[in-house]
């Protein structure tokens, strides 16, 4: 994982990527993957009843599987791992520190926090997607209906819908074709030394696809290369001048 210097970011994404990384409950080590199922698991996972009725699977060392027949309101979590539901499970949190995440067609969660994060078809995410470093990915008809935030890592929207806006620090970001985003877009400025300048390869690259929707404010606190499709809707831009293209992709 690529070491960033947390005291250097921007407060207000501070709370945001990290406010939900605190994994809660007793944690037991375990090597093997983790099923996340209704019932009671052998394999080393920690079930513990919470307030909702559900169980609560956590792990230190080992990958997560959440099938379709989970319980709903059950929460995930591992240190050294990653985490895999299926097409139509339904559970709450996913969290991970070392390892990704991904979701699959028509299965919802309440958050996904930290990792490479992919959210399949038609899939539901009723809260936050936010990682450090990692590729945040929604594939078409999905939905995210709090914030998709990152540090450092590309964010990909395919076709997808985004309610509660877009945070980076150095990231690129690709709104694509018959996206929606409401609530903005916003690219902070990074930490830097004093005597610090991007050249135009280290700009982020925004791209903003054919029929795709950004409400509210494009706000650049640092320099960024700004493609926007001629059939594109999008709000007022500050900090960054758009380039007008044509056709399925702006040019390079």
């Amino acid at each position: 994982m690529t070491k960033t210097n947390i005291r250097s970011l921007p407060l207000a994404l501070l709370w945001t990527l990290l406010g939900t990384l605190t994994l809660s409950g007793c944690m037991n080590a375990h090597d093997n993957d983790t099923a996340a199922t209704g019932a009671p698991q052998g394999s080393g996972a920690d079930d513990e009843n919470d307030s909702s009725g559900g169980a609560i699977n956590h792990a230190i060392n080992g990958s997560i599987h959440v099938s379709a027949g989970t319980t709903p309101g059950r929460e995930v979590s591992t240190i050294n791992g990653s985490i895999h539901a299926d097409d139509n499970a339904q559970f709450a949190g996913g969290h991970t520190v070392n390892g990704n995440i991904s979701i699959g067609t028509h299965a919802t969660a309440t958050s996904l926090v930290n990792g490479g994060i992919f959210v399949g078809d038609d899939a539901h995410v009723s809260t936050t997607v936010t990682t450090v470093n990692g590729t945040l990915t929604l594939r078409p008809g999905s939905q995210v209906d709090g914030r998709l935030a990152n540090v450092n890592g590309t964010i990909i929207l395919a076709g997808a819908t985004v309610s509660g806006g877009i945070t980076t620090v150095n990231g690129n970001i690709d709104i694509g074709a018959n996206s929606h985003v409401a609530g903005g877009l916003i690219v902070h400025k990074p930490s830097t030394g004093f005597f610090h300048w991007w050249s135009d390869s280290d700009k982020p690259r925004v791209v903003v696809g054919p029929g795709a929707v950004v409400e509210g404010t494009l706000q650049f606190d640092r320099a960024v290369r700004l493609y926007v499709s001629d059939t594109a809707t999008i709000g007022p831009v500050s900090g960054a001048t758009p380039v007008k293209f044509s056709g399925d992709h702006p040019p390079g």
